[in-house]
């Protein structure tokens, strides 16, 4: 079994907001006839009742509506968003959105009746009736949130400041008054050197101390500025374990402030950048290594029978895979037949793979290994509990054309 490289916990977590960004995603893209789709987002602490009146309200006025047709689908929706409100007794913590109304797939008209948990706390509030759904707010929870850590040191000033996506957060600054470089000679050059050593040396570890106090968690973290201020922070005892552990970049800047900020940020990009995928990285990076043991497999087909039949530890799936070019396949399961292609097999993936005892990871295509992984194995890939020698229907892809 490989080694597990992420929590569990934050696994599971991943899979979810996944599965509900694809949710999002098909009510966003999502079109019907008329103007009866109701989008309805309601924030925490909402109160159900008083919301159930407003939908009392909302029917009556749509009672007005000349059109008959149009008039009987509001009606229809409301009662749906009705019905589906009053299955909560109160307004889950993060909020809760409602949509309910018909849409157009393949040229048919099919019942939609959703409600869904926002991924964090929700200040919006949003009732509609549209020709189409309003999931803005809910799909901007998912822009990318994980933060950075940046502390700017130089001889007079050090600056602790988070990034999020581009927003910058200057979250304190602390000011130090240090003893210049003594020129004379004699004893009191002597002492005068230990006690610049000393004061230095105190300013590091009081920066380490607010470092420590001062930082959410982050995903990793930037040391910048001038001199050796940085390298010395980096080195000290008093630096709590975890900011050590994730410092991804140490960077020599012309200034310090604010200034020192923007020109680390700059210098820092491409560690930035691997650090947002350093995982995704891990996990193929591994099913290369197996790949030399003859421990994975690829292909859907192969994939969906291996894992079927108990034999994958850990499934990789690209998450842009409804764009490659894979065939589709039948499988069976419980006696029914049920067809796979590129449009259902992640949320075909997502609703079994737990049955099977495996564990199953979505990555995006944006580091180099995911591009190998996707020109090599067409997006989808295995590794196996053990090896199976049996003559195996896998098609034979040459190393060369993977690295």
């Amino acid at each position: 079994h490989p080694p597990s490289l992420m929590d569990s916990t934050e696994d599971d977590n991943d899979l979810r907001s996944f599965k509900l960004k694809r949710q999002l995603i098909f009510l966003r893209d999502s079109r019907g006839n008329g103007t009866s789709m109701i989008s309805l987002i309601l924030p925490p602490n909402e109160s159900i009742s008083k919301t159930m009146n407003m939908l009392v309200n909302e029917y009556g006025t749509a009672s007005n509506i000349k059109s008959r047709v149009n008039r009987l689908s509001v009606l229809s929706a409301i009662t749906s968003a009705q019905q589906k409100l009053k299955t909560f007794s109160r307004v889950p913590e993060n909020g809760l959105a409602i949509f309910v109304g018909n849409i157009i797939e393949n040229n048919k008209e099919k019942k939609i009746s959703l409600a869904i948990e926002p991924i964090k706390p929700i200040n919006t509030s949003l009732y509609l009736c549209d020709s189409k759904f309003h999931i803005e707010s809910l799909l901007e929870q998912f822009k990318d949130n994980e933060i950075f850590g940046f502390i700017i040191m130089d001889g007079t000033n050090t600056l602790f400041a988070t990034l999020n996506s581009n927003i910058k957060n200057i979250i304190y600054q602390m000011s130090v008054s240090l003893p210049k470089k003594h020129g004379r000679g004699g004893q009191s050059s002597v002492r005068f050197a230990r006690l610049r050593v000393e004061k230095r040396n105190a300013y590091v570890k009081k920066v380490a101390e607010e470092a420590n106090r001062l930082f959410p968690k982050c995903e990793g973290f930037i040391f910048a500025g001038t001199a050796d201020f940085k390298n010395n922070l980096y080195e000290h005892a008093s630096l709590d374990k975890f900011i050590k552990s994730k410092v991804i970049k140490i960077v020599d800047t012309n200034y310090g402030g604010e200034n020192g900020l923007n020109q680390s940020i700059e210098l820092s990009q491409d560690a930035l950048l691997n650090c947002k995928y350093v995982k995704e990285r891990e996990i193929l990076q591994n099913y290369f290594q197996q790949l030399e043991n003859d421990m994975v497999t690829y292909s859907i087909k192969n994939v969906i029978r291996l894992l079927q039949d108990g034999s994958l530890s850990r499934i990789i799936v690209l998450d842009c895979i409804d764009t490659l070019n894979i065939y589709d396949f039948i499988i069976i399961e419980d006696e029914e037949k049920i067809k796979i292609d590129k449009s259902n097999v992640i949320d075909w993936l997502l609703e079994n793979y737990k049955k099977y005892n495996t564990e199953l990871m979505i990555i995006s295509d944006k580091s180099t290994e995911s591009s190998q992984f996707k020109e090599g194995f067409n997006g989808i890939g295995g590794i196996l509990k053990y090896k199976i020698f049996e003559n195996e229907e896998i098609e034979e892809v040459a190393s060369d054309e993977i690295f």
